[in-house]
């Protein structure tokens, strides 16, 4: 399933977990491995530390040297050229709402890249920035299925149940949903994540999103079934069932103009931690989630390069894996 390389690259690295055991999710085993103590606060820490590597690219460790461009920073996937930044900064009018056109909205007003390194979702908790990547972090837990998930120091995922309201007005192709899924699936392997574990998360996320007209799923209970797509152009795979009247015309986000608020213009730039490529080097250790925002790009292997795509390894899987 084009892993072959990938797996090397962890090989090399030393890292590879053991096999992680049926009966302890993903969540609850790279936590004890990865943060020694299996607490809902230190699950909710691995999220966080998860979902800010993945947006920006690495910045501390753990880290044995697979290098993560990050969704914000502009890559390629299967040979297309991706540039997943303008739907964050509000450079196009593609956020649903509620209304019947997207809007642009700023989501890196808390700070952008500065508290993530810090590992933060934002510098306030007002802002679109705070409100995204919290919601990240509970939604990634609900879906690893956290043990901790819904205490107290692991709030419960608050959002849409609906993947594909959310995103609808984004009009996402098979590159840009298949560059996102490999940022969090590089994200996890920078972490030394195993391959198995990988596959997993990653079928998961294509057969979840990359799946065009899906029917309805249930993503998080007890939230219902919901229409899920995130790829809704016409070169997304097609899903087993599909359902392709239950979703509107596909319609392409328009660049923004300045507006009020809490939107933002088309001038709007990301700001990321170590350019396109890089292997992270900051001074934060496995038992922590504090790390620097030291890291510095040593290394040019990425999704492109690593040679593999989880958009092929999605071909076998419908279903939640994990």
């Amino acid at each position: 399933m084009l892993f072959t390389r990938f797996a090397a690259v962890l090989a090399a690295a030393g890292m590879v977990h053991a096999q992680r055991p049926s009966n302890v999710s993903i969540c609850d085993y790279y936590t004890t491995a990865l943060l020694q103590n299996n607490t809902a606060e230190n699950q909710y820490k691995l999220l966080t530390l998860l979902v800010n590597t993945a947006v920006i690219g690495n910045y501390t460790t753990p880290n044995v040297g697979v290098a993560v461009p990050g969704i914000l920073t502009p890559g390629t996937f299967n040979g297309t050229a991706v540039k997943l930044a303008p739907y964050f900064t509000g450079a196009l009018a593609s956020t649903n709402s509620g209304g019947t056109s997207g809007q642009s909205v700023n989501f890196l007003d808390g700070g952008g890249a500065a508290p993530l390194q810090k590992n933060m979702p934002a510098e306030d908790n007002t802002s679109n920035q705070y409100f995204l990547l919290t919601h990240l972090y509970s939604f990634f837990g609900a879906l690893l299925k956290c043990s901790g998930y819904s205490q107290p120091s692991f709030p419960s995922y608050a959002g849409s149940a609906s993947m594909y309201d959310v995103h609808k007005f984004m009009a996402l192709d098979a590159a840009e949903v298949g560059y996102f899924i490999a940022q969090v699936a590089l994200a996890g392997a920078s972490f030394g994540v195993a391959e198995s574990d990988l596959m997993a998360v990653g079928a998961a996320l294509s057969g979840l999103f990359a799946q065009r007209c899906s029917p309805p799923t249930e993503v998080v209970p007890p939230q219902g079934s919901a229409l899920q797509a995130i790829c809704i152009q016409s070169d997304c795979p097609l899903a087993d069932g599909a359902m392709c009247g239950l979703y509107d015309t596909v319609v392409e986000p328009a660049n923004a103009t300045a507006t009020a608020g809490g939107t933002t213009s088309s001038s709007a730039t990301a700001t990321t931690t170590g350019g396109v490529t890089g292997t992270g080097t900051g001074t934060g250790t496995g038992g922590s989630s504090t790390g620097t925002a030291a890291a510095t790009p040593t290394s040019t292997a990425g999704a492109a390069s690593v040679g593999w795509s989880l958009m092929a390894i999605a071909g076998g899987f419908v279903a939640l894996m994990i």
